[in-house]
């Protein structure tokens, strides 16, 4: 009887996580989150906080450290604009801010460790094979260029900061490529879509993620519409990737992709002479690394 009770409890140990009577939890997908929209909603708002407060509280103290009187609002602007190491600390300081986001949403879809997290966001290819991925990055890429021939971007904070110093351009590269396309899948088509999904359905999950991405954004690109509707062209494409394939990886591997070729060109860029045309796209980058 009791070698029948120890295989029992090994058994219900080996189900995906078990509360202390050792009690099945049940089983978590990425369609069906053991968080709830409320929850999701609190990442998201944490996320924005997340990306305004680490680079102020960076900027402060260098704002300290060259003994410039924070009072002096004019001398703050033109520090905050002109000064390029000033510029840099703002975009390095999105680092840290990418990791305290990846932790509260660790916390939040893992409960504490009750839940495996790749698993419950949706690690899996989802059907997906290599040549779904070119025709997805072909499409966008295509349109892109359509879109920067006839609507050029106007002035705007991405193109003050790449031409602040070349190191602002080697960090907003590298941002983008290596922490912004798991952050923002993760919270968006991550997080979000499955907590939408799982309460409102598909189409308002698909609204729903798409508004609230473009909704971040506009405000810093505001008049440059091209940017704006290609930002928006993306969480689109991005988010009916996730709802085809109902996981979470497709969509990081096209986002890295995607802004691993255009970190790519605006490294390259004083070389290859090709800035004009793809100054639309590089906000993209930008934004989305922020």
């Amino acid at each position: 009887m009791e070698i029948e009770e120890k295989l029992i409890n090994s058994r219900l140990d080996n189900v995906q996580g078990t509360d202390a009577g050792k009690r099945p939890m049940p089983m978590r997908t990425p369609n069906n989150p053991p968080w709830n929209v409320l929850e999701a909603f609190a990442v998201w708002i944490a996320s924005v906080l997340f990306i305004l407060i680490v680079p102020t509280i960076i900027l402060l103290a260098y704002l300290i450290y060259i003994q410039v009187p924070i009072t002096d609002g004019e001398r703050v602007s033109e520090v905050v604009r002109s000064d390029p190491a000033a510029v840099f600390l703002q975009i390095i300081a999105i680092i840290p801010a990418h990791m305290l986001t990846l932790l509260l949403a660790w916390l939040v879809v893992t409960r504490v460790r009750k839940y495996p997290f790749r698993k419950t966001l949706g690690w899996e290819k989802g059907g997906f094979a290599w040549w779904h991925y070119a025709m997805v990055l072909g499409f966008f890429f295509v349109i892109a260029a359509v879109v920067g021939a006839f609507f050029p971007e106007q002035e705007n904070d991405l193109l003050r900061i790449l031409r602040s110093s070349r190191a602002a351009v080697f960090i907003v590269a590298f941002v983008a490529t290596f922490t912004a396309p798991l952050v923002e899948e993760v919270v968006y088509r991550g997080v979000l879509y499955s907590a939408f999904q799982s309460k409102f359905g598909v189409p308002a999950a698909f609204i729903l993620v798409t508004v609230l991405f473009a909704l971040v954004h506009v405000p810093q690109y505001y008049p440059s519409y091209s940017t704006i509707f290609l930002l928006t062209l993306l969480s689109v494409t991005l988010t009916a990737v996730r709802v085809v394939s109902k996981n979470l990886l497709p969509c990081i591997i096209l986002h890295t992709v995607f802004n691993g070729f255009q970190s790519s060109l605006l490294i390259l860029e004083p070389y290859i002479n090709t800035y004009k045309p793809i100054e639309p796209v590089a906000s993209i980058i930008y934004n989305l690394a922020k």
